[in-house]
């Protein structure tokens, strides 16, 4: 080849090059993430971090280097300016857990974000679209609102028979907005579980908030963005919270109030002018309450509702509120307020009936085709009086009437009394019911299928992993399987979402987290529910059966169980193992060494004996006799091992080393044993 012919290709080649670095990468960047959630409101980590996605139309393309921007408000963003943060061009191909290091975050902080990448040709992607995440209260001190309560009767006390409780309070508060609003944002809570409206509309779709923890020791808070919601003139806010978790029937022992049985509202608004001033609305003594339509309402039990006691507008300005009542104060919490890390619970998809049998005169059962959690929504046309009644099952009897020697002690029933004069639509939101098939019975005439419609919920909602196959036999298993995880993981990982249980057992969670993130995006699900197992850990180091832990002195002994208590080692590694979040791990790392400590000091012979609580052994291997303490030892030097390897991930060597010894010392023993 000739001088000149060697010289014309290594122009052109730099031609190339020249031009494909100026030509914008068709990588793009995608579903960006603060701590696993989209747009987050309200969160209270200091130093959250940020993924994204990559998508191309050419394999094996990859990211070389990243450019992050972080701005305080949108129009920063768009002129591509981060004045809270500039990572500028930033080598490597990680996607995921950038941890923000930029000017330090405060309270109720708006940040706004984009990201773009560079390709293996050194090519710059377009930004992305923006995406944004909130600072919450991230002082107690920054709560000025109080604790308020129904002034009525102190409820009833644990019954050993069902009791229902008091009827669901009803709140609200009138105010003034005189000046044109730049934004407001409402953080809630309750002890019990509310549903918040403003001007007469729902405030968000999350179902169940603030969820299930350990009102004890953490209570979540939501926060919520209600800018567009407020006008210039009288505003009114409203909630209803009933019973949930915090007051209601939990567990086994048919015993309402675990943590607690005086359903209380926290709320603060905060509402900021284009002027720059500011205002803020809380609950205290000047709000009111009455009793509404609901009159009981529990998650086991389930919810009834007398319409004709409905309230029109009661959440509007201009209702006439001179009937409502004072609240109360209630007496303040030790307990921690932290923003919700885990994705709401929220109704996931809606299912029509396939069928409807009447087994018995005027006793209808409508078939969903489909186990689920949830409730439905009956549609009715009746009279004044007329009520109707709902019953949950997941089987049927022979007879086709419905099979409930399952359910327990969990009455699983929802009632309508009708107010007349049109048609009527009746959905309960403060409880839950695991059924395939309801019963109706009440009703006016003959119901047609769309009287009912199923409304499926879950925390879980983000499919990642799919399977099918030729064998329609195997692809209706998998179905099975995935609506299994969607029934059980709401709020917390449960065993059963049908009887008087719904625990979160951790040896249920433990054998399943690895499918389950598989099947769908868990990552923050997990984060929450790690929380609550670290906050039921016994002062002696031991990881519950179950978590959160129940405040009934029967149940607070459920510990330490072999396969169970493990969970508290398998989920953060399965974690890590998954989502590359080697944060989890640091997080629990100090549980989790209490955790090997206590077993270590329990058992001193290296065979898993001791302190194993109820040790329920191959529970689920019908009529094995597989030996307890065989199983126990294998956990238990399985944990020793992922805690080396976790230990690495953090670059601490030396326990690392000390927990390789620990495994090989297990094992050793064992072997000799077995």
């Amino acid at each position: 080849m000739s001088r000149w012919m060697m010289a014309f290709l290594l122009v052109g080649t730099i031609v190339v090059l020249a031009c494909r670095s100026n030509t914008p990468s068709e990588m793009r960047g995608q579903q960006l993430r603060c701590e696993y959630l989209e747009n987050p409101l309200g969160i209270d980590n200091a130093k959250p971090r940020l993924s994204w996605k990559l998508t191309s139309s050419l394999r094996g393309q990859r990211q070389t280097a990243y450019q992050v921007l972080v701005a305080s408000n949108e129009d920063l963003l768009a002129r591509d300016r981060g004045d809270l943060w500039d990572t500028g061009r930033t080598a490597g191909g990680r996607t995921s857990h950038i941890e923000y290091s930029g000017k330090p975050l405060e309270s109720r902080m708006r940040c706004f974000w984009k990201v773009r990448s560079w390709d293996q040709d050194g090519r710059a992607t377009d930004f992305s679209l923006p995406a944004s995440w909130s600072m919450g209260l991230l002082k107690k001190a920054e709560w000025e609102a109080h604790w308020i309560r129904a002034d009525s009767s102190p409820p009833k006390g644990p019954s050993e028979s069902y009791a229902p409780g008091p009827p669901p309070p009803y709140f609200r508060k009138t105010f003034q907005i005189d000046k044109p609003i730049a934004r407001a944002f409402v953080y809630v809570t309750a002890r019990g579980i509310f549903e918040l409206r403003i001007n007469g509309s729902m405030v968000s779709e999350d179902l169940l908030a603030p969820e299930w923890t350990d009102y004890s020791r953490r209570i979540q808070y939501r926060a919520y963005d209600i800018g567009d919601m407020l006008k210039t003139g009288r505003n009114a806010l409203g909630a209803v919270v009933a019973d949930g978790w915090y007051s209601g029937y939990v567990g086994m022992r048919r015993l309402r109030g675990n943590y607690g049985l005086e359903n209380s509202l926290l709320l603060q608004l905060e509402v900021e002018f284009e002027d720059g001033t500011r205002t803020r609305i809380i609950t205290d003594e000047t709000w009111l309450w009455s009793e509404g339509p609901i009159r009981t309402a529990d998650l086991l039990m389930g919810q009834d509702q007398d319409a004709r006691k409905n309230m029109p507008g009661w959440d509007r300005a201009d209702f006439d509120d001179s009937a409502w009542r004072p609240v109360r104060t209630a007496a303040a919490s030790e307990a921690l307020l932290v923003a919700q890390p885990s994705p709401p619970v929220r109704i996931i998809e809606f299912l029509e009936p396939v069928s409807v049998a009447e087994p018995r005169p005027g006793v209808f059962v409508f078939d969903l085709g489909q186990n689920i959690s949830g409730w439905t929504r009956l549609k009715v046309n009746g009279k004044a009086g007329d009520k109707i009644t709902m019953r949950f099952a997941e089987r049927l009897n022979p007879d086709g009437t419905i099979y409930t020697e399952n359910l327990r002690s969990a009455r699983a029933t929802d009632t309508y009394i009708c107010a007349g004069g049109g048609d009527e639509v009746f959905e309960p939101r403060f409880t839950f019911h695991g059924f395939q098939y309801v019963e109706v019975t009440g009703y006016p005439g003959s119901p047609r299928p769309e009287a009912v419609t199923g409304c499926a919920i879950s925390t879980i909602n983000l499919n990642t992993g799919t399977f099918s196959c030729s064998e329609p036999m195997v692809n209706r298993l998998f179905s099975n399987l995935l609506w299994s995880q969607r029934g059980n993981y709401l709020s917390i990982p449960t065993d059963c979402p049908q009887r008087d249980e719904r625990l979160g057992w951790m040896g249920d969670a433990q054998i399943f987290i690895r499918t389950g993130s598989f099947n769908q995006d868990t990552a923050a699900f997990f984060l929450k529910f790690m929380q609550d197992v670290e906050d039921a850990q016994s002062e002696t180091g031991a990881f519950p059966d179950f978590a959160p832990r129940l405040n009934d002195e029967n149940l607070i002994r459920f510990e330490g169980a072999p396969a169970w208590g493990d969970a508290g080692v398998i989920i953060p590694w399965t974690l890590y193992r998954v989502y590359g979040d080697t944060r989890i791990i640091e997080k629990h790392w100090d549980a989790m060494e209490r955790w090997m400590g206590y077993m270590r000091d329990t058992n001193p012979d290296y065979i898993r004996t001791q302190g194993v609580g109820n040790n329920y052994g191959d529970w689920l291997s019908i009529r094995a006799n597989t030996p307890k303490d065989l199983l126990a030892t294998a956990y238990w030097a399985h944990d020793a091992q992922l805690m080396s390897r976790m230990a690495a991930a953090l670059g601490r060597d030396d326990r690392a080393a000390a927990y390789t010894d620990l495994f090989q010392t297990i094992r050793r023993v064992f072997q000799a044993e077995y």
